[in-house]
């Protein structure tokens, strides 16, 4: 009887550590991004984080105010929700120029939550024929 009931200790405290983990990295868009803060960043493709619970791209932006090259890190939905869409883990290619809509961190970081993503060459969405 002392065996089952660890046992069933055990699996309780791994299934919190678990759901407790995910629930922390996971957060809402308000609280790190801001509604009334919009942007359009034009940018080159550099790094691409393909993973749950939201996929990230990282893009090279000249400021033509300073003249200096800044890196923009760019959230989207989670992997799933974008395969729906036509996304796959090659939809956006390293060196690649795209255009972002999206919003603002809260922070003031260079970190851009995305509402559309464009491939300047050819005018169209990732994953669109």
């Amino acid at each position: 009887m002392k065996k089952i009931t660890s046992l069933k200790r055990i699996i309780a405290t791994g299934i919190l550590l678990f759901t407790g983990t995910y629930a922390f990295a996971h957060h809402s868009f308000t609280s790190e991004f801001n509604a009334d803060r919009p942007i359009t960043l034009v940018g080159t493709v550099y790094k691409v984080e393909w993973s749950n619970p939201h996929v990230w791209f990282y893009i090279n932006v000249f400021d033509e105010e300073t003249g200096e090259v800044e890196n923009w890190g760019v959230e989207l939905s989670a992997p799933t929700v974008l395969q729906r869409g036509g996304w796959g883990p090659t939809s956006l290619e390293i060196g690649e120029e795209i255009k972002v809509d999206g919003f603002m961190a809260r922070s003031g970081l260079p970190r851009v939550n995305s509402r559309g993503v464009i491939i300047t060459a050819t005018g169209k969405k990732p994953g669109e024929k």
